[in-house]
């Protein structure tokens, strides 16, 4: 039976998109130190010190992994059921409208703010001083800023809500982290949250201005697969140019720029769509024309 379990992890793993790993990841590392504390708290508790982003810059210094480690790391059976319930939700949209590429790297990049945030906080504010971090809400909360800037209008099922335009959930969950900084519970997380969520309104902004800040992050996780995977580099070539004097084609040119219309007022019509109906709406055709736009 183990066997069957391990192989279907395995399949939804490599077959699946980058939220579904990032899940998956996320729950693996809970079981592992769910297990651990349960059968040698006395161990874990000095092994998760080790794992959670300490809030002493000298500790901090020892132990400088705890930047990524951290916002893998939950406490609370609840805590990372609803942190991956959210991400699943919400990366979606992000994964289809910004593509499946960027997800991991902006959830890193919100956890990273949200850590730097929360660093800050806990040196610069009396209130917020000692104690450490751990838990994926602030990278989890980064999607979510991106998915309502990117699709404001997408609507959602809440239980005793209803239909809710995501846009909505944005304004709410920056408003309660907005009055958690000044409560006594979980102030430093708070703090960390709204990094987050910075972050990921920040990160669209920049992309609709045309520079997408998580390229080299994209750009450094894709080497580091390649080298895992064991692909070998690519060898530089010579290329040898010949300029031949031909006469310009306005038509091919024509025809280039009216498909790259067309498939733009279908990206329109698709939004359009999603703003009303929401994204379970769409047909996989137009979830495809989307995906091919998203590439270019």
């Amino acid at each position: 039976m183990m066997t069957s379990i391990i192989d279907d992890i395995k399949r939804s793993f490599n077959s699946g998109n980058m939220i579904t790993r990032i899940i998956i990841v996320n729950v693996a590392v809970f079981m592992f130190l769910a297990l651990f504390n349960a059968f040698v708290p006395t161990v874990y508790a000095s092994f998760s010190n080790w794992v959670y982003l300490p809030s002493s810059p000298i500790k901090l210094l020892t132990r400088p992994w705890t930047i990524i480690t951290h916002m893998f790391s939950h406490v609370g059976m609840w805590h990372m059921a609803f942190n991956m319930l959210i991400l699943y939700w919400f990366g979606r949209i992000v994964g289809d409208l910004l593509n499946d590429r960027r997800v991991l790297p902006l959830y890193l990049l919100g956890g990273l703010a949200g850590a730097v945030v929360y660093f800050l906080a806990a040196n610069l504010l009396s209130d917020v001083a000692g104690g450490s971090a751990h838990g994926a809400s602030a990278a989890v909360l980064c999607i979510v800023a991106a998915a309502a800037m990117t699709s404001p209008d997408y609507t959602v099922r809440l239980l005793f809500l209803g239909d809710v335009k995501i846009k909505w959930i944005a304004v709410a969950v920056i408003f309660v982290n907005i009055l958690g900084t000044q409560g006594n519970v979980n102030t430093g997380g708070s703090w960390g949250h709204l990094g987050g969520l910075a972050f990921g309104i920040f990160y669209v902004w920049k992309l609709r201005k045309g520079t997408d800040i998580t390229e080299p992050m994209q750009d450094t996780i894709n080497w580091i697969a390649d080298k895992y995977n064991g692909v070998p580099k690519k060898k530089k070539t010579t290329l040898k140019v010949t300029h031949v004097a031909t006469k310009k084609s306005p038509i091919k040119k024509n025809r280039t720029s009216s498909a790259s219309l067309d498939l733009q007022k279908q990206v329109d019509v698709i939004l359009d769509k999603i703003k009303v109906k929401g994204y379970d709406s769409l047909t996989d055709e137009e979830k495809e024309i989307l995906f091919t736009a998203s590439k270019k």
